[in-house]
């Protein structure tokens, strides 16, 4: 039985006899459920301690060819996935996924789809043509449904499209305070359905999903913005990756001083999925559209708007936009600024340096280089500011030798 599909049981067996693939001479991408023990233990192993040689990111200003501004939808009690009558509607709410949009998208439609099907009808609406929207969508016409997506805006000009297109299922989530049982165990199946969606997509023309190295710096050159004293209103988090999926996907290795060339005190590498996301959301719409589904650009004010809908069952997938559509002030904006370098293929890793919460991700269409700063927390302001993405950038080139 594939790793992913484990069962809890079966994964704390696993961890507590303490196998390590390594030792077993198992292919690393079925060898996840090794112990934090055998994992330590294999940190300095030769056939880990050397990367390959890593093509020099080019980190100037004048290098830069984008700086795009996205919301992301926060809320405390993680996401909305339920089901509301409105008149003789039923509308199924699937937003507010936080940072993990992208990455928990197939596993929310998943549960999504459960209460979609319990109406019994065969045609459906679905509002909102981001990531959630998109796989909403195909995954009810994959179960049979004919379905039509209702939208403001168009891809590539949705929210969705200015993500940074990682495997971050937890971030930003829900609140530390909201972590109930029946929440985490909602989580995991999720994570765990959407880990298995993306491994089919790997290998497809473009790249729409990758496997990349990324490179984990602590220490180093650049000075982050401060609160300036005052206490930030943005909660603790909940930590769900370590705690329920620590056996998706190969785990983090220390480099040692010299088998890297940045200027950084401590160094670790571990692999992570990329979504390419100009080619993966046209590979999704492709397949929405050869499915038979069609679009239709429409604005909508209030939940009566929706009720007009010929459709009996609504998807609202409009994340952020939730908040003045239904009233929703559970939602809180995150704002998150990237910067897009002109494209490098040469360059197929990522960095992140947490200290200064830089975040660099390779992709097709450009390096994307992300900075959180203080104030991002409950802000809807999505007006480019140019000074903190050169910032950004000339960060990223001190962190090289």
């Amino acid at each position: 039985m594939p790793v992913e599909n484990a069962t809890p049981d079966r994964r704390r067996f696993l961890r507590s006899a303490g196998w390590s693939a390594l030792a077993l001479s198992i292919p690393p991408a079925l060898g996840g459920c090794a112990s934090r023990a055998a994992a330590t233990a294999t940190d300095a192993a030769p056939a880990f301690a050397a990367p390959p040689p890593l093509a020099p990111i080019f980190a100037t200003p004048d290098r830069i060819i984008a700086i795009d501004v996205c919301t992301r939808p926060f809320r405390a009690q993680g996401p909305r996935i339920e089901a509301e009558r409105i008149g003789d509607h039923t509308v199924v709410h699937n937003y507010g996924h936080g940072g993990g949009g992208w990455s928990l998208s197939w596993g929310s439609a998943a549960e999504a789809l459960q209460l979609i099907r319990a109406t019994g009808e065969r045609e459906l609406a679905v509002v909102g043509c981001g990531a959630i929207g998109l796989t909403t969508a195909l995954l009810a016409q994959r179960g049979g449904l004919q379905v039509r997506i209702y939208a403001r805006e168009r891809l590539p000009l949705v929210p969705s499209s200015f993500a940074t297109g990682v495997w971050s299922p937890a971030s930003r989530i829900a609140a530390a305070s909201h972590a109930t049982p029946a929440f985490e165990a909602r989580w995991e199946r999720m994570a765990r359905t959407s880990f298995r969606s993306y491994q089919t997509l790997l290998g497809l023309p473009g790249e729409p999903v990758g496997w990349h190295d990324f490179y984990h710096l602590s220490g180093g050159p650049g000075i982050r913005r401060q609160h300036g004293g005052e206490a930030s209103p943005e909660p603790a988090y909940a930590d769900l990756e370590s705690r329920l999926v620590d056996d998706l996907g190969p785990r983090s290795r220390a480099l040692a001083g010299g088998a890297h060339p940045f200027n950084a005190a401590r160094v670790r590498r571990k692999p992570r999925l990329v979504f390419n996301l100009a080619t993966y959301s046209r590979l999704l719409l492709g397949d929405f559209l050869q499915l038979g589904g069609t679009i239709e650009t429409r604005t909508f004010h209030s939940p009566t708007d929706l009720a007009a809908l010929r459709e009996k069952t609504v998807v609202n997938a409009t994340g952020y936009g939730a908040r003045a559509l239904f009233g929703d002030a559970s939602l809180v904006p995150v704002r998150g600024q990237t910067a897009r370098l002109i494209p490098q293929p040469e360059v197929g890793y990522g960095l992140a340096h947490g200290g200064h919460n830089l975040f660099v991700v390779p992709r097709g269409d450009g390096i994307l280089v992300q900075t959180q700063e203080p104030g991002d927390y409950d802000n809807d302001d999505t007006t480019p500011d140019p000074a903190l993405s050169v910032a950004a950038v000339q960060r990223l080139a001190g962190l090289f030798r």
